[in-house]
């Protein structure tokens, strides 16, 4: 008797191939199955409730006319099929607010983007001593409440008392109101949420420059390629991943933007930093849900627009 017969005969195991010492793996598998539904039946019945079934909802909401009179008896509400996107994109202030987006969008993320890459570059190579202090410092403002943010920024920017007009007159400058002028009012909006958001991006701009081998640079610095050759021609193209990915967390904050103008201006002076999101606010506390839902919806198409083209124009190339 071999010795795997004989450890088999003490019931500690069997000689392999026996089928009756292992067991069926389609078995196996659909146990393995049951167990994970189970345990994902409790997120899956959350996530059904509380986020696919209102988004449904609200798709279906901006094909009718409901209204805050029609909630206890949303049944009788009219389906008017497009007729609230028309509405939206004739409505002047709506149009207004786009532009308004539009432009804290197309200004602020390359200003946001510039500010952390800078900050980035300076902590990887220039800054040697009390770095972990400068990063604490930069990233600071984007853990602190956009509201306390806004509120201290709202004292700073103040015409007559504020402490960049006081600065400004030090060297005989005489600050415009930022927030009361219609022309100063949104690029004050902009540098605001450019020095509180620029933290999260100089992270991962930091961690992609780690990532870049510092050989590639020694070699080029050894054919002759100053620093910004070195950083045009080996850093920007390795670190195109991390600006594409950058570009489009940042786009769509910022295509969402509402706390901001909500506490500084209320959207004003004239609706000039009101935001499309805050229109949207605007008509849904107006009790005009289902055109709130409509307008909600374009800003969900204008974000995956502006998301595929940033991947079209920085994506990897072959």
């Amino acid at each position: 008797m071999s010795i795997t017969e004989r450890v088999t005969s003490r019931g500690t195991t069997r000689p392999a191939g026996d089928p009756q010492g292992r067991r069926s793996p389609g078995r196996a598998v659909l146990r393995e199955g049951r167990a994970a539904w189970v345990l994902a039946l409790p997120f899956c019945l959350l996530f059904l409730t509380f986020t696919v079934w209102p988004v449904v909802q609200s798709l279906f909401m901006s094909f009718t006319d409901t209204r805050a009179r029609d909630l206890r008896s949303p049944f009788a509400v009219n389906i008017v099929g497009l007729d609230n996107f028309s509405k939206a994109l004739s409505d002047p202030v709506f149009l207004k607010s786009a532009a308004n987006t539009a432009y804290f969008v197309l200004v602020g993320v390359p200003l946001t983007l510039g500010l952390a890459l800078a900050a980035a570059v300076a902590l990887d190579r220039g800054i040697t001593r009390f770095r972990a202090v400068f990063r604490l410092g930069f990233y600071l403002p984007v853990i602190t409440s956009i509201v306390a943010v806004a509120v201290v920024w709202r004292f700073l920017l103040q015409d007559e008392y504020g402490l960049i007009n006081t600065a400004l007159s030090w060297v005989g400058v005489d600050g415009p109101n930022w927030l009361g002028d219609p022309n100063w009012s949104m690029p004050a909006m902009i540098w605001m949420a450019s020095w509180r958001n620029f933290g999260t991006a100089m992270i991962i701009f930091l961690a992609g420059l780690q990532a870049v081998p510092w050989s590639l640079h020694e070699a080029a610095a050894i054919d002759g390629a100053g620093a910004w050759q070195r950083f045009r021609h080996i850093t920007l193209p390795l670190l195109r991943p991390t600006i594409l990915f950058v570009s489009v967390t940042t786009g769509i904050g910022y295509l969402q933007f509402f706390e901001e103008p909500f506490v500084m201006t209320n959207g004003g002076p004239l609706n000039s930093t009101v935001s499309m999101s805050m229109y949207t606010y605007r008509q849904f506390g107006f009790g005009n849900y289902g055109y709130a839902a409509s307008i909600s919806y374009i800003i969900f198409v204008v974000i995956a627009v502006v998301t595929a083209i940033q991947f079209r124009l920085l994506r990897e190339k072959d």
